[in-house]
């Protein structure tokens, strides 16, 4: 049976960061078996990965669905890709998007940077952001009016949230299925509750009760749409963004996005990575 590498994505150093399975072997298992692999790793993701041309095909899957794009798992695989075959950017052919992955070794640690999938964002429906303030047991008057709701996509679909305080961030808390069932039903993979600490520095915390986790330590793929959605709004980023997420969980992690000027452009995410089992 092909090993599945334990590998930490973000990670602040070589402590933190967010825990992803990577598999890779010369074809895909069925989608039964990448589902049942990534339940018994039990982490938030698992990625898939097999030869295929010059590039790989990738599939992710949490312990309860397929996700079509994982920004943390992706910084695993191209962490594992570059521990094997060397320091270099690889292609990845995923179920919606064609998007690449770097790796440069440095020890235990490699860092790694992703190029995302196109990303877009609309305003938030206010039904829809109104459930969501209740789920989490805030009022309006916790958002950031800087930051409107929106929904995001980078990739995958997210819910963003602004707060105006780091402390209403710091109690987040919801109710398991009632939120994996309102995830579900709008198409949501995170919700994504965002503090900003400067215009160019974030707090983050992402729900992912739709996958079967409670909370993301590290979301590269919420990352991505959130920086696509800051370009959308005109935010003074400064061409880059820095996030720090998981320090609620005790699992600091950083994430860096770079944004470009074209509309809808892909991002590059990058952070270190850390193999667990070293």
């Amino acid at each position: 049976m092909t090993p599945v590498l334990r590998i930490a994505a973000f990670s602040d150093g070589n402590t933190g960061g967010n825990p992803a399975g990577v598999w890779i072997g010369d074809a895909l298992p069925d989608a039964a078996a990448m589902q049942a692999i990534a339940a018994e790793v039990g982490f938030s993701e698992t990625a898939f990965a097999a030869p295929e041309g010059e590039a790989w095909r990738v599939r992710y899957f949490s312990p309860l669905m397929e996700v079509p794009f994982c920004g943390h798992a992706t910084i695993a695989l191209g962490a594992a890709l570059a521990h094997r075959y060397g320091d270099r950017s690889f292609g990845l052919n995923l179920n919606d998007a064609v998007i690449s992955v770097s790796g440069q070794r440095d020890g235990n640690t490699i860092a790694a940077a992703l190029q995302s999938p196109p990303t877009r964002s609309a305003p938030l429906d206010a039904s829809l952001r109104d459930a969501l303030l209740d789920l989490f047991g805030y009022a309006s008057g916790d958002l950031d009016p800087k930051l409107r709701p929106a929904k995001i996509h980078g990739g995958a679909g997210h819910a963003l949230l602004a707060l105006r305080s780091r402390e209403a961030l710091a109690r987040m808390n919801y109710e398991f299925e009632r939120g994996r069932a309102l995830m579900e039903q709008a198409g949501l993979v995170t919700i994504a509750l965002v503090k900003v600490e400067t215009p160019r520095l974030f707090h983050v915390r992402n729900a992912f009760a739709a996958g079967g986790v409670v909370e993301d330590p590290a979301t590269g793929a919420a990352a991505a749409a959130f920086a696509g959605y800051l370009r959308d709004i005109g935010w003074p980023h400064g061409g880059a963004i820095d996030i720090v997420q998981g320090e609620d969980m005790g699992a600091r992690s950083l994430i860096r996005a770079e944004i470009g000027a074209a509309k809808g452009g892909s991002i590059r995410v990058s952070g270190t990575a850390r193999f667990m089992d070293a």
